[in-house]
């Protein structure tokens, strides 16, 4: 039985904040003050809920008694652990394996099943955790990359959530005003095994599954992942304050740089918050700054309150409070690294996060869950790409900051992991750790002194860092072996492995130099990004994002000018044998391995949603930087030389992910589509009708296979 969740947290939270004194915050002020009290009537309110759960106990057992006695004849388990490793590699455990560096890793494989695990096409994490989630291939639960383009306009658009405002009438007598409202919509299809089982009375701790936001709404809780927005809307913008004028003129824009005027070792700034709908500008807080460079610390005052900071080491979770109108203010948290004072000031300010103790979007099911493991645990991030890969990037931080950050973060979530499990015995628990995926792509120059990454930067430093990542991972599965009991099924999985990502291949500048896509000038590249400057009229097809082509249909797109059936497919055949036959003159390989069809490799209602060509890169290689933000350059393959220097958005067939299980497994060759199916069937519920995966069959323990 899980009633108890919502009735023990609830309870003792609320007991707890009020009555018990509680260690200093970062800082005191008229923020964190109104955090406190917004706290309270959150909690006020979800402590009646608590009452009045009590006070109904009785009847809700007896419910619960009867419905469970008949769920438990036909469950197999009482509980079923998940946990996600995103990225990890089968390659490179097994060779730590055989280097005798996961213990913990091969006594679990050992025991039961270590095999590789089949990804989606393509091999993306959006793509193949929602696979996870529903047991379906992208064609039907509508996924296919971070973000797609708006048919109408060709621009960018998340594909897995649509945040918006809208206004509506209020009428009150003879007086009529406007209302707005921030609507959240979830635009994955199909169903999650967490709902399904749900259903059939399996309470279920979902964590960090990445495309779970907004949260769906199941019996159990869950916490938001890849996604959630930041404070700002953004998927994660940084800001830098620094007084190095080449770094703010650099031209450098994915993060936000703020020029501060030193004078007397002191500089006023301001911290830039969100936009309100319909306002001129964005909600801003002052901040002050004083340096000291004998003692080479940084004062801050933020809401008449001082943080005092030292180069190198990152500052608590800081609350942000902006107001935004009469008796209404928005709460955001961030953390700040100076990264040095000398010979200019650099100050790194993380993406403002959406507040978890009181979240301006839903971030967690039920909404008072981040509350909760707020109060528990203390603020945590709620970003869904939290460690800052744009800032390391860009060198606002550096290579240390960012594993540093990497860590605290993973601490965090094994935090919230570890509750779960010691509060859901008989159910499902399920946690996703991206921390493993991060640290690859930032690091996995290392791993090959002829990375095109690696002239100019240290070699040496962090040679080990993706080794000591899969030994952390080791510890973590080590830990959570020892929570499980003989009964419990663990399965340990990730979405695909990893391999080097040297040279990226510009599609769109392909396109343009072979002819299927124009620019009204088309003698001169425009230096935009997003398509700016095409010529729609004459073009054909296009790229966007990290995992194929689109054709310009005149039945979809707005502009479209090629005609469904026969001239598409025309099309796309011209295009997938063109596309293979591209050399690389410096290395004499063809970097597209295999350009799919989407409508042969996919299945299901939305593949017509999809990318028409999906691009599998050969292994080194994947779409440029400049391919996926819609640009064309004057080369096709480009040299890779950012510290994202690792990915897995090539061929699905060389990038598997792992899946390891407690329990020897009869087939030898799983699919993560298979998990979703094989964890309702362990729950005594049927596989449904539209999933593709198939119900693995889980050996009991100690038998022959």
């Amino acid at each position: 039985m899980h009633s108890f969740i919502p009735v023990s947290i609830l309870f003792w939270i609320v007991v707890s904040i009020l009555f018990t004194p509680t260690g200093a915050s970062a800082y005191i002020g008229p923020g964190a003050g109104f955090a406190v009290i917004s706290s309270f009537f959150i909690l006020f309110a979800t402590g009646f809920l608590a009452f009045f759960t009590i006070l109904i106990w009785p009847f809700r057992a007896a419910i619960i008694y009867l419905r469970q006695r008949q769920i438990s004849k036909h469950k197999k388990v009482r509980r079923v652990v998940a946990l996600g490793l995103d990225g990890l590699d089968p390659q490179l455990v097994q060779t730590y394996m055989d280097q005798g560096l996961l213990p913990n890793f091969k006594k679990l494989g050992q025991k039961g099943t270590f095999s590789p695990l089949t990804t989606t096409k393509p091999s993306i994490s959006p793509v193949a955790w929602s696979s996870f989630a529903t047991g379906v291939n992208p064609g039907k639960h509508r996924i296919f990359d971070f973000y797609t383009r708006d048919p109408n306009t060709y621009l960018p658009v998340l594909s897995s959530a649509e945040i918006g405002t809208i206004s509506r009438p209020v009428k009150l007598g003879p007086l009529t005003w406007q209302r707005n409202k921030t609507i959240v919509r979830f635009l994955r299809k199909a169903t999650s095994f967490w709902e399904t089982i749900g259903k059939n009375g399996i309470f279920s701790s979902v964590l960090r599954v990445p495309i779970s936001f907004p949260p769906e709404k199941f019996y159990g809780t869950s916490l938001s992942a890849m996604c959630a927005p930041d404070l700002r809307g953004s998927q994660g913008a940084f800001t830098c304050y620094t007084n190095s004028k080449d770094l703010c003129t650099s031209g450098i824009s994915e993060g936000t740089y703020v020029p501060v005027e030193l004078s007397d070792n002191r500089f006023r700034s301001q911290i830039i918050g969100p936009r309100m709908p319909g306002a001129a500008q964005e909600l801003s807080i002052d901040m002050q700054g004083k340096l000291d460079p004998e003692q080479n610390h940084l004062i801050l005052k933020i809401h008449d309150e001082s943080l005092k900071l030292a180069p190198g080491q990152y500052s608590p979770w800081i609350r942000l409070s902006f107001k935004a109108g009469h008796r209404k203010k928005i709460s955001g948290i961030v953390r700040f690294l100076l990264n040095r004072t000398e010979p200019e000031m650099r100050l790194y300010m993380s993406p403002i996060n959406i507040d978890p103790e009181k979240p301006s979007l839903p971030v967690s099911h039920p909404f008072y869950y981040s509350v909760v493991l707020s109060k528990l645990y203390g603020p945590f991030s709620t970003l869904g790409l939290s460690e800052d890969t744009w800032a390391l990037n860009e060198g606002v931080i550096d290579e240390q900051d960012f594993l540093n950050q990497s860590y605290d973060i993973y601490e965090d979530r094994k935090n919230h992991f570890f509750d779960a499990l010691r509060k859901n015995r008989d159910g499902l628990v399920v946690s996703v750790f991206d921390t493993s995926d991060r640290i690859q792509h930032m690091f996995f120059r290392y791993l090959d002194a002829k990375h095109p990454a690696n002239p100019g930067k240290d070699c040496e430093r962090h040679k080990l860092a993706i080794q000591n990542m899969y030994q952390r991972m080791d510890q973590l599965v080590g830990e959570v072996m020892e929570q499980t009991r003989p009964d419990d099924v663990l399965m340990v999985v990730s979405d695909h492995g990893f391999t080097h990502f040297k040279w990226g291949i510009n599609l769109n500048s392909w396109l343009w130099k072979n002819g299927y896509l124009f620019f009204h000038d088309n003698n001169k590249l425009p230096e935009a990004n997003w398509f700016s400057g095409v010529d729609w009229s004459r073009t054909k097809a296009y790229a966007l994002g990290l995992t194929g082509v689109f054709i310009n249909l005149e039945t979809r797109e707005s502009r479209g000018i090629v005609k469904p059936g026969d001239e598409r497919l025309k099309i796309q055949l011209e295009l997938k044998q063109q596309l293979e036959a591209i050399t690389d003159a410096q290395t004499g390989l063809n970097p597209i391995r295999r350009a799919m069809l989407s409508q042969m490799n996919l299945k299901g209602p939305y593949t017509d949603d999809a990318p028409d060509l999906l691009i599998g890169y050969e292994k080194g290689y994947r779409a440029s930087w400049n391919s996926a933000i819609g640009r064309a350059t004057d080369r096709i393959i480009e040299p890779n030389t950012r510290r994202w220097s690792g990915d897995h958005s090539v061929d699905p067939e060389l990038v598997p992910g792992i899946f390891f299980c407690n329990r020897k497994v009869k087939e030898k060759d799983p699919s993560i589509m298979d998990l979703a199916p094989t964890i309702q069937d362990l729950f005594g519920v049927q596989k449904l009708k539209n999933q593709d995966g198939r119900v693995l069959t889980l050996l009991p323990e100690n038998s022959a296979e």
